[in-house]
């Protein structure tokens, strides 16, 4: 029988830690109002997210932006190496 699309799959996680890191992530929980295993997918969770984030975007500071957006819009004209790249990429990868 198919599960109630509401209810999310799950997976265990076991480890082994420092009993003075459990019980200050108990007491961390608590002062949160959580349980917790709340308390370690929220706080697991934001972290694994910002960690992939960092990691899978790319960020640019404001002049950068621009130079790339420019570069987009007004594209310079290719160089001699680029131009012999190019014909060296077009002799060696048959089109399909």
């Amino acid at each position: 029988m198919p599960k109630p699309a509401a209810e999310a799959e799950t997976a265990r996680l076991e480890a082994r830690i420092p009993v003075q890191i459990y019980d200050q992530m108990q007491r961390a929980a608590r002062l949160r109002g959580m349980t917790l295993t709340g308390y370690l997918i929220a706080t697991a969770g934001e972290d694994a997210r910002r960690v992939v984030e960092d990691a899978e975007i790319l960020r640019l500071a404001r002049e950068d932006q621009i130079r790339f957006a420019e570069a987009l819009i007004n594209p310079p004209k290719p160089n001699k190496r680029l131009l012999r790249a190019a014909k060296r990429h077009a002799e060696l990868i048959e089109p399909r």
